[in-house]
């Protein structure tokens, strides 16, 4: 399919196709310099598995720069990112496995069929119906022998939260779900009462696991809420952080620390700040 994008379609600074790949073809000649011969000795050591943490990294770092609101930030670590992509292409490519070409087309091929609406005559009348339309898509694209083995394509590198959210995605379209969030606040009550109770009889392998549980019907409920239970402990972890930060500063003004603050002023210092966030 030949695309030609409208003017609605085009960058409203009047940026041109070149604007777009002379940047991207030098970038992508730059690492294939650095693992040329005579390139450079850190870049020639590098393999997928030894980039792992780096593309993590960088991913939690443009969410940063999100969080943050800052577009400078945000333009800076969407680079660092997109290195990550052109560096583990250009390591399949040595190996004659594919090519950062062969990933664009493979994304725009994906594009184009999971928005037929857009691309062809179906109709989605809204948000809701595109994003059925996806999942069917999806899943009529990635069938796979039948196995005994439900939401086997959630990878298993996902931080646990999200993945756990996502599994129970997964399961949910099985029928094994609460019907509303009710059903989920009630789950919550019980696992905490199991908590409660493996914590009273001291058994450390039963809290354990009964913590865990709460943690996943958790994660069911920012489901049920469309919302992401990763993002919300994250600004939640922020909000607390930044809280406790405020706290500090106040003892320092007072010539004392946090930890020295009696145990009434720091709680009257908290409940302070928790009303300025």
């Amino acid at each position: 399919m030949t695309l030609t994008p409208s003017p609605a379609a085009r960058y409203a600074s009047g940026m041109s196709t070149d604007d777009v790949n002379l940047p991207f073809a030098k970038l992508v000649e730059i690492m294939h310099r650095l693992r040329a011969p005579g390139g450079c000795p850190w870049d020639h050591q590098q393999t997928h598995e030894t980039l792992r943490p780096y593309l993590l990294e960088e991913t939690y770092e443009v969410l940063e720069a999100i969080d943050a609101g800052d577009d400078t930030n945000l333009q800076e670590e969407l680079g660092d990112l997109l290195l990550q992509v052109v560096f583990h292409a250009e390591l399949a490519a040595e190996r004659g496995q594919f090519d950062i070409g062969a990933v664009a087309r493979g994304i725009t091929d994906k594009l184009i069929r999971r928005h037929p609406h857009v691309f062809g005559d179906v109709e989605a009348v809204d948000a809701d119906t595109v994003a059925r339309n996806w999942q069917r898509l999806k899943d009529a694209e990635q069938k796979r022998p039948t196995t005994d083995t439900l939401a086997d394509d959630v990878p298993k590198a996902l931080p646990a939260l999200a993945r756990a959210q996502k599994v129970g995605s997964k399961l949910a379209r099985h029928g094994l779900d609460w019907p509303d969030v009710d059903g989920v606040l009630t789950k919550i009550d019980e696992e905490l009462a199991e908590l409660r109770v493996a914590i009273g009889a001291g058994d450390a392998a039963g809290s354990h696991r009964e913590l865990g549980d709460l943690v996943l019907t958790l994660s069911s409920l920012a489901r049920h809420l469309d919302t992401s239970a990763e993002l919300a402990l994250h600004d939640a972890t922020r909000r607390l952080l930044d809280r406790a930060n405020r706290v500090a500063a106040r003892a320092r003004a007072q010539g004392t620390s946090l930890a020295e603050l009696p145990a009434r002023e720091r709680e009257a210092h908290w409940d302070e700040v928790k009303k300025e966030i």
